[in-house]
């Protein structure tokens, strides 16, 4: 698996305080919202990828992956 530069996401008006958490869950939701409509080769879903992966904590990031996969996830993908 090729090495992921993190950069920090950019502003996000919808998101205008200091706690990032619901910036953090819905960054992570679009990702897998774009895999699920452009399929896992597309290299357009990389974006969402480096902007969760900066802003969650990964013991979130591997729950949230144990919750999809048990089909438990409590988001909207």
């Amino acid at each position: 698996m090729a090495e992921v530069e993190l950069k920090t996401a950019p502003a996000d008006f919808r998101f205008p305080t200091t706690n990032q958490t619901r910036h953090c869950f819905t960054r992570y939701i679009e990702f897998h919202r774009c895999l699920a409509a452009k399929g896992e080769e597309s290299g357009e879903c990389e974006r969402f990828s480096k902007y969760y992966r900066s802003l969650c904590p990964g013991e979130w990031v591997e729950k949230w992956n144990e919750q999809r996969e048990t089909g438990t996830f409590p988001g909207p993908l």
